[in-house]
C-alpha cells in the first residue's frame, strides 16, 4: 500500500475531488435502484450486481473526505517498515526492552498464501508460521477463536432482540457488526436510523486485540505495552478499525491493534491445522445465527443451507414464515438495502452486511487484480475452493471458547464478558432517514 505526502492545499483539493466523485456515483446508483431492486441476483455470485463501474465501499469511506488527518497518520504507520523496525530493535536492544511480537492470522487470508504458493492450506499455514517465527515473531495465533466469541454473542443477542420485538421498535432487524467498512458507513452516512439496530457484539478483530493484550499478557506475565500485535487480514478497512473511536475509547492503556494488516506478503508462513466456520467466504454469521435461532426459538433443526449464491434465507413451518434473513455483500447491494431502509421496508429479522463483494475472501488487501483495481475473479475462485476445503467447526462445541469464557471473562453473560465482547455504535451522520418499521 503506497503512502502519499501532500500539502494542505493539495489535500483539500484531493478531498473535494473524491467527495464529488463519490457523491456522483452514489446519487446515480440511488436513482437507478430507487424502484426497489431485489437483493437476490442468482447469476452473480454473492450478490454483486452486474454492469457499470464499481464503487467499492472501502474506497468510498477511505477517501480524505471521511478519514481525518489524524486517522490518515495512524493508518500510514501501519506498514511493513514499522514491523521491520520493531524486529530490528529487538535484535539490538536489551532483552528487558524487547517487544513481544504477536501475529494473528485471519482464516480468510490463508487461502491467498495457499493459492500463491500452490500449497494446501494446512501446509501454507505451517510454512507461514515457520517464516514468521524465523523473523522473530514470538507467537502466531488464529483469529478463529475470536470469531467464535463474536458469533456466540451475536446469536445470543439476536434471540434476546427477537423476544422483545413487540415492545422495542429498535430490536429488529439486527444488522451484523463484523465488517468495519459497513460499520463506518452506517455510523457516518446512515446514522441513528441504523445504529440502534447494529449488533453490539464486537468484531473478531476487536476481540482478538483484547484477547492478546489482556488474557494472553497475563498468562505470559508481561504488560500490554510490551506487546506488538499484527493481524494478517484480507481487507484494508481493518486498518480503519484499528484507529476507530471504539478502540481509542476503551480502557486499554494502548491501542489494541498496533499494525493491521501486512501490506504485502513477505514470503511463506504457518503451524497446525486451520479450521473455518460455516460461511463460504467469511465467518458465516448469517448461517450460525439462523441455525441457532431456529433451534432456540422454534425447536427446529436446520442442518444445511444449500444455495451457495443465496441472498435470502427463510425458515417456514406449516406454511408460516418464522424467520427471514438476508446477506448483503458489496456496496451496490448495500445501496439497495439503503433504499429499503429509506422506505421503511426491511422485511428481515437479520441482515449480514459485508462491504466487500463476495465476502471477506474478496477483500482488496488480497483479491485486487494488477490492472484497474478490480477483483481478480480467477484468484477469488481459487481462494474460495481452498477455503471451503477447511473442516467446519462450531463455536458452540469449541472447548477453548468455554474455557476462555470462564478463565478470562468469568462466564458467558457476566459483566466482564459484556464489557469485553460488546460495544455501542454512534450516530456520526448529519442526514436523518425515516425509521424502519
Amino acid at each position: 500500500m503506497s503512502e502519499v505526502t501532500t500539502t494542505p492545499d493539495a489535500t483539500t483539493a484531493k478531498r473535494k475531488e473524491k467527495c464529488e466523485n463519490c457523491t456522483k456515483q452514489c446519487n446515480k446508483k440511488n436513482t437507478e435502484e430507487e424502484a426497489s431492486a431485489p437483493l437476490q441476483e442468482k447469476h452473480e455470485a454473492n450478490g454483486e450486481v452486474n454492469g457499470g463501474s464499481q464503487l467499492l465501499l472501502s474506497a468510498c469511506l477511505s477517501c480524505d473526505g471521511c478519514v481525518s488527518e489524524e486517522e490518515s497518520l495512524k493508518i500510514s504507520q501501519q506498514n511493513l517498515e514499522q514491523i521491520n523496525r520493531v524486529l530490528a530493535l529487538n535484535k539490538k536492544c536489551d532483552v528487558a526492552e524487547h517487544k513481544v511480537l504477536v501475529v494473528s492470522l485471519c482464516p480468510q487470508s490463508l487461502p491467498f498464501f495457499a493459492v500463491k504458493f500452490d500449497l494446501d492450506i494446512a501446509e501454507a499455514t505451517r510454512k507461514l508460521c515457520s517464516f514468521l517465527k524465523g523473523l522473530g515473531v514470538q507467537h502466531v495465533f488464529d483469529t478463529t477463536v475470536a470469531a467464535g466469541f463474536s458469533i456466540l454473542e451475536s446469536q445470543r443477542e439476536f434471540v434476546q432482540r427477537y423476544r422483545r420485538r413487540h415492545h422495542d421498535s429498535q430490536a429488529l432487524p439486527m444488522f451484523t457488526s463484523s465488517c468495519p467498512g459497513w460499520i463506518r458507513y452506517a455510523e457516518r452516512v446512515l446514522g441513528s436510523v441504523v445504529t440502534p439496530h447494529i449488533c453490539t457484539a464486537r468484531s473478531p478483530q476487536q476481540i482478538m486485540g483484547r484477547l492478546v493484550k489482556d488474557f494472553i499478557t497475563k498468562q505470559q506475565k508481561t504488560s500490554a505495552e510490551k506487546v506488538y500485535h499484527v493481524v494478517v487480514a484480507p481487507c484494508f478497512d481493518k486498518k480503519l478499525e484499528a484507529v476507530y473511536h471504539m478502540m481509542e475509547n476503551s480502557k486499554a492503556s494502548v491501542a489494541e491493534l498496533d499494525s493491521i494488516p501486512l501490506d504485502h506478503v513477505l514470503g511463506e508462513v504457518g503451524d497446525a491445522g486451520p479450521m473455518r466456520y460455516e460461511g463460504r467466504t467469511s465467518e458465516g454469521f448469517l448461517e450460525h445465527v439462523f441455525k441457532h435461532a431456529a433451534k432456540e426459538l422454534f425447536g427446529l433443526d436446520v442442518h444445511e443451507i444449500t444455495n451457495r449464491d443465496f441472498q435470502e434465507v427463510t425458515l417456514e413451518r406449516d406454511g408460516e414464515t418464522l424467520l427471514q434473513f438476508a446477506a448483503v455483500y458489496g456496496f451496490r447491494n448495500i445501496q439497495t438495502l439503503v433504499q429499503r431502509i429509506k422506505k421503511g421496508r426491511v422485511p428481515y429479522q437479520l441482515v449480514e452486511v459485508l462491504s466487500c463483494p463476495g465476502g471477506c475472501l474478496g477483500g482488496r488487501g488480497q483479491a485486487e487484480g494488477e490492472v484497474g483495481g478490480r477483483p481478480d475473479k480467477a484468484l477469488v475462485q481459487q481462494m474460495e475452493e481452498a477455503y471451503i476445503s477447511l473442516p467446519v467447526c462450531l463455536p458452540e462445541v469449541n472447548p477453548a471458547l468455554h474455557t476462555l469464557y470462564q478463565d478470562w471473562l468469568g462466564g458467558q453473560g457476566s459483566t466482564q464478558a459484556n464489557a469485553a465482547l460488546h460495544t455501542q455504535y454512534r450516530d456520526l451522520s448529519t442526514t436523518q432517514l425515516p425509521h424502519m418499521q
